[in-house]
């Protein structure tokens, strides 16, 4: 089972946390390889690179678009509006998906800068 972080918004603007749950399933992805556990594709626009500075600190906002952040290095804590936190480091997968309201702050708590991959979906 794989899972990722989710952050989104609820009417009144709040942010919260949860859990998702990737569904994958056995198929053949690359033939003539044998088949593999793979989720269904979703469709992306835009995808970068990302480095945010050892003690980078910024001011809490929405997200621009609804993207999945996958860490590379380092790690930053995202807490929600809702007051909750979660700490993102390599390996992690965050999808973005608070684009109005209250939004999220952002800061690198670890010793060496974050690295990530951004693939955006509009």
């Amino acid at each position: 089972m794989m899972t990722f972080h989710k952050l989104s918004v609820d009417e009144s603007g709040e942010s919260h946390w949860e859990d998702v749950t990737v569904i994958l399933e056995e198929r053949v992805f690359a033939p003539p390889a044998k088949a593999i556990a793979v989720s269904p594709p979703e469709a992306a626009k835009r995808t970068m690179f990302l480095r945010l500075k050892a003690g980078w600190d910024e001011p809490i906002h929405p997200t621009p678009v609804a993207q999945k952040l996958i860490c590379l290095a380092g790690m930053v804590r995202v807490t929600a509006s809702d007051g909750e936190a979660r700490d993102i480091g390599p390996g992690d997968v965050w999808h973005m998906q608070d684009t109005y309201g209250k939004g999220h702050h952002t800061v690198v708590i670890s010793d060496v800068d974050f690295e990530a991959v951004i693939i955006q979906f509009a």
